[in-house]
């Protein structure tokens, strides 16, 4: 096997600049690739140098060149700054004007922000001379490094072989824009116009699949939901003229970051042959936040951005119901979001007293306690893409609820038994509706009341394979082939 060089394009990295899912795919498959096939990977990610990346982050990085950017009729500075972690090189570029912002995303300029990274990145591989095999742009903000390389750079002998790979991580966030900026802005010829064109408008994400060798997203399912009108915000007329190419490979999870046998931010360490240590950690979090300290009371969990696509309105259709049948079960949950849903678990909270507690902001070390806290994880979302919570709640052994979407229907199965045994790792149900939710809930808690069944499910769910070496190996499959 020959050295294979790739080069991540994303707009935010864990652990130097997240908000999402995004940011812990761009921080864990490449170093995931790099694990698995080492010397026979040259892997590299570049992403910009926000004013968020910590002072001791910066103080590692190795200052690497200085050169101009041309778009339009710009002439720009970018400072190019480079860290190793892992064995995976990682680039940052610097532009003050345009990352030295306080927040990611939200800027009235984030068109220009991101058309800039983009040039920057393909400058870049100019001056470092360091031309991959393969550029995989992740999601709207990357999406112009695959369209200048298909319209302004393919015609370069050094870029001539690089093959592209486009992911969408979430097909709401599509970069519209109109097309009176196209060559003032974007820097793209109007010769291009059908290439940038959908609904009348530019398109950064509908360009990007027409330009790319292979389009993927973030989980087979998910893959299969966006050729539909009801998950692909529009785009499905495209992805079903581009179906040949588009692919879903289920994310992992960081399996180190996210271990309750070895995690700093929970009280108690235990595994899948200590479970009884579990509930330690849920009476260190009753005890911290006045609720009833009882290690057998069922703690039910909810860790989301409280939005009603996230499953909060059907949460909060059944959950008074729910506590009301269920006197010594408790509620826990963190995040925040729309007004009504933030107030609603407030109330939540006033009505049941020490039984429910509302964290209405979002602490990543509070989260994992949570997880380990928590028996039962609700997750019914009406589209998912991937998800990253159910597996991190499976991980630490609280049973997920889901709604058979996207990446939920692809990493949780449903609990039954027969005369093999017990299967599954989780409570699943199809669809959106108030009712299957609580009736799956109610099972979960039903189950709960039997300790050798439940600690059984909890054991399958703490033991399945979420890890990214799976999804790697998918992943190298897809460049081989290109």
């Amino acid at each position: 096997m020959t050295c294979k060089k790739i080069l991540f394009v994303g707009a935010e990295v864990m652990p130097f600049a997240a908000t999402g899912g995004l940011g812990d795919v761009m921080g864990s498959l490449p170093a995931a690739l790099k694990a698995k096939y080492g010397e026979n990977t040259d892997v590299r990610v570049i992403m910009p140098l926000y004013d968020t990346v910590k002072p001791e982050v910066r103080a590692e990085m190795k200052r690497e060149v200085e050169f101009n950017v041309k778009l339009s009729w710009r002439n720009l500075y970018c400072g190019l700054y480079s860290l190793e972690r892992d064995g995976v090189i990682f680039y940052f570029v610097d532009n003050e004007y345009y990352f030295k912002r306080g927040a990611l995303y939200g800027h009235f300029d984030d068109g220009e922000r991101y058309a800039y990274f983009c040039k920057a990145v393909m400058t870049a591989m100019s001056t470092l001379r360091f031309y991959p095999d393969v550029l995989h742009a992740n999601d709207w903000q990357a999406a112009l490094s695959v369209i200048y390389l298909h319209t302004q750079y393919k015609y370069r002998p050094e870029y001539a072989n690089i093959k592209t790979v486009f992911t969408i991580h979430n097909i709401e966030y599509q970069g519209k824009y109109d097309f009176g900026i196209l060559q003032d802005v974007f820097d793209v010829s109007p010769q291009y116009y059908t290439t940038m064109e959908y609904g009348g408008a530019i398109n950064l994400v509908k360009a990007a699949i027409s330009c790319a060798d292979r389009v993927s997203t973030v989980s087979p399912t998910y893959a299969k939901e966006i050729m539909t009108p009801e998950y692909a915000h529009g785009l499905h007329y495209i992805l079903r003229a581009e179906a040949g190419k588009v692919c879903g490979i289920l994310n992992g999870i960081d399996t180190g970051y996210y271990n309750p046998e070895a995690d700093s931010d929970i009280p108690v360490n235990y595994n899948a042959d200590s479970i009884e240590r579990k509930k330690e950690n849920k009476l260190a979090l009753q005890r911290e936040n006045g609720m009833p300290e009882d290690a057998d009371a069922p703690m039910m969990a909810v860790i989301s951005r409280l939005a009603s696509h996230k499953g909060i309105d059907i949460i909060s259709e059944m959950l008074d119901r729910l506590l009301s049948r269920y006197p010594r079960a408790q509620f826990v949950v963190l995040g925040t979001g729309e007004r009504q849903y933030e107030d609603y678990f407030r109330g939540l909270e006033a009505r049941f007293g020490g039984r429910v507690r509302a964290f209405i902001t979002y602490n990543r070390a509070l989260s994992k306690k949570i997880y380990a806290a928590a028996d039962i994880f609700l997750m019914p979302s009406q589209s998912e893409p991937c998800g990253l919570s159910q597996m991190i709640a499976a991980r630490y052994g609280a049973i997920p609820v889901v709604r058979e979407t996207g990446g939920l229907y692809d990493s949780i199965q449903p609990y039954y038994e027969d005369e093999n045994g017990m299967h599954g790792n989780g409570f699943t149900f199809s669809n959106y509706l108030a009712g299957e939710l609580e009736e799956r809930a109610s099972a979960a808690l039903e189950l709960y009341n039997d300790k050798e069944k439940f600690t059984c499910l909890v054991r399958r769910a703490m033991t399945t394979d979420f890890s990214w070496d799976a999804s790697a190996e998918k992943y190298m499959e897809m460049y081989n082939g290109l």
